[in-house]
């Protein structure tokens, strides 16, 4: 329990409340790398590959017999760092490489041995009257047309501001960023039967002023949650609400799905936090509408037959549906009600997982979904699985600075059988993760069109529920004399039957069950809860057990089980 690492501070950082502010304090990691055995880059290539690293991974200190994983890289930043390769090494690296290649010396060696090949930037589009919106913009189109679904695809945020807010200058700041970037004014009319976006060189924007006590900030949060327009740009509101103090602000922002996603977010929030501060920010070489169009050409047609065939040939036949006990029957018709249980891993038991990702030569994320698709089979009986999985879509160097919505979903598919040792599961899960995040590109929309047995009613295409690990980058909790705290909401609305969304912020490992009201009671999910966290520390502590000799007590399948062991001993 003695920590590794000691960092010596005059005094802890507190936030406006009083309480220490954990996101202020410098990062364990920065003390980590600022050790005496750090090898430094040797060569020209070394070099390129150490300041490459360092934005993709956002550290300063970074050695050649590093490993990319125990930095805090994933699957998301690989696919970054891949990206950057090819854009400025001129190199073609798969994704598969850089998980045997994980260190800076040994990835120069295997770049070394590449040929080069030219970079293709994105074409800028002719000025038109309206444009193709992108695959991604169309499922988003498609589902926000659902009875009962047009407010489930809106992106609202909330964060509580203490400090002398300027309201012109916020104002302002939120027009630069309109202008800036044509997502965000962006309509989306139908056009000959098909939705296109068209984008306005000018909108109308007013930052939202409103006085409230601060007892009523979440109903208010809540009440600025509106349902869009398609057709009228902005897709973006905001609203600034002074609390009793002359000092104390609520600011909240909604936008539309399909003019962003979640690195959006990220971006729009940090360059708000410049525009504000009367910084000039570097032009956009493209923009959203140019990708869209870029995704159409013949160049990326002959890309996407390869990449199609993997999913056809993945996913072909008849797709299992997931057959999760319920609490209440399933309707013909799907419901948007929701509800979240949030639980937290303790430190002992992340540090676990972590050495056995470690172990087993994977990702955090390929363990935990190893375990998840787990406890699926357990509850469901079932040894064939698919579980969505969100992608964030920006394989091509040029789309990282652009709001818009990038975000792709894949369907991964594995197969937990009771004979199989749990290590050996994972590797199977690992290589089926790599294969889909390799195929990446190829719009969920387009696979769900061609399987005729995705769609079912009262279901969602492919699969009934998702897995996410995010790596909670630092927000910004001050710029200026402002300060931010956010406003969490109380409520939600459930997009799949069940998903389960992880996070690592601080270097702490939390999650929450998002879940259908109509088809789950909190009973039956925390059961889920605590049999996750007991399956956990179980794969922790003998990863080599047989999912069949695995016994949960809230699943139901302790007799099934028993019978199965019986079985095997015979």
């Amino acid at each position: 329990m003695i920590p590794s690492y000691f960092v010596q501070l005059e005094r802890m950082p507190l936030a406006p409340n009083g309480k220490l502010d954990r996101k202020a304090l410098p990062a364990p990691q920065d003390m980590i790398l600022n050790r005496d055995d750090r090898v430094a880059p040797r060569t020209q290539l070394e070099v390129k590959l150490v300041r490459i690293w360092q934005e993709v991974l956002g550290l300063d200190l970074i050695g050649v017999k590093d490993d990319f994983f125990d930095l805090g890289g994933h699957s998301l930043r690989a696919t970054a760092l891949a990206s950057k390769l090819n854009k400025e090494l001129h190199v073609a690296l798969p994704l598969r490489d850089i998980f045997r290649h994980s260190t800076v010396e040994a990835m120069a060696q295997a770049i070394g041995k590449l040929e080069q090949q030219e970079y293709r930037a994105i074409p800028v589009a002719s000025a038109a009257e309206h444009y193709p919106v992108s695959s991604a913009q169309k499922r988003i189109y498609i589902l926000h047309q659902a009875e009962g679904a047009q407010q489930t695809y809106n992106m609202p945020g909330a964060m509580y501001v203490r400090g002398p807010v300027d309201q012109l200058r916020l104002a302002e700041a939120f027009r630069q960023l309109i202008a800036r970037h044509e997502t965000l004014r962006s309509s989306f009319p139908m056009v000959n039967g098909e939705p296109v976006q068209r984008v306005h060189q000018e909108v109308e924007f007013t930052l939202e002023y409103s006085h409230a006590k601060e007892e009523d900030a979440e109903t208010i949060a809540a009440e600025f949650v509106r349902d869009f327009d398609l057709e009228q740009a902005p897709l973006l509101r905001a609203g600034l609400v002074r609390l009793e103090h002359e000092e104390q602000h609520l600011l909240l922002i909604d936008m539309h799905h399909i003019i962003s996603d979640g690195l959006s977010v990220d971006i729009l929030v940090g360059e708000l936090a410049r525009l504000y501060e009367g910084e000039q920010l570097p032009s956009l070489e493209i923009q959203y509408k140019d990708y869209a169009l870029w995704l159409q050409s013949e160049a990326q047609d002959e890309r996407m037959k390869e990449h199609e065939q993997f999913w056809l040939k993945t996913l072909g036949g008849e797709l299992p549906l997931l057959e999760l006990p319920t609490d209440f029957a399933r309707s013909d018709i799907r419901s948007y009600d929701g509800d979240k249980l949030h639980f937290a891993i303790d430190g002992q038991l992340n540090e676990k997982l972590q050495h056995l990702a470690a172990q087993a030569g994977a990702t955090l994320y390929m363990v935990l979904l190893a375990a998840y698709t787990t406890l699926l089979h357990k509850y469901s009986g079932q040894d064939d699985l698919i579980v969505g999985t969100p992608i964030a879509g920006r394989t091509h160097a040029d789309t990282e600075p652009l709001i818009g919505m990038f975000v792709n979903s894949l369907a991964i598919r594995n197969y937990p059988h009771a004979d199989k040792s749990f290590l050996l599961y994972l590797e199977e899960v690992k290589e089926a993760a790599l294969n889909a995040f390799e195929h990446q590109d190829y719009p969920f929309d387009k696979l769900a069109e061609q399987l005729q047995s995705a769609w079912v009613p009262g279901r969602n295409p492919v699969f009934d529920t998702m897995f996410m690990l995010q790596n909670a980058k630092t927000r910004i909790s001050h710029f200026g004399e402002l300060s931010f705290e956010p406003l969490v909401p109380s409520y939600t609305t459930a997009k799949f039957d069940l998903c389960l969304e992880m996070e690592i912020e601080d270097g702490m490992l939390s999650g929450h069950f998002e879940y259908c009201t109509k088809l789950f009671s909190s009973n039956m999910i925390t059961n889920l809860t605590e049999d996750f966290l007991d399956l956990l520390s179980r794969l922790c502590d003998r990863p080599e057990i047989r999912l069949g000799e695995i016994v949960l007590s809230s699943s139901g399948d302790q007799d099934e089980a028993m019978e199965e062991e019986i079985d095997f001993a015979f």
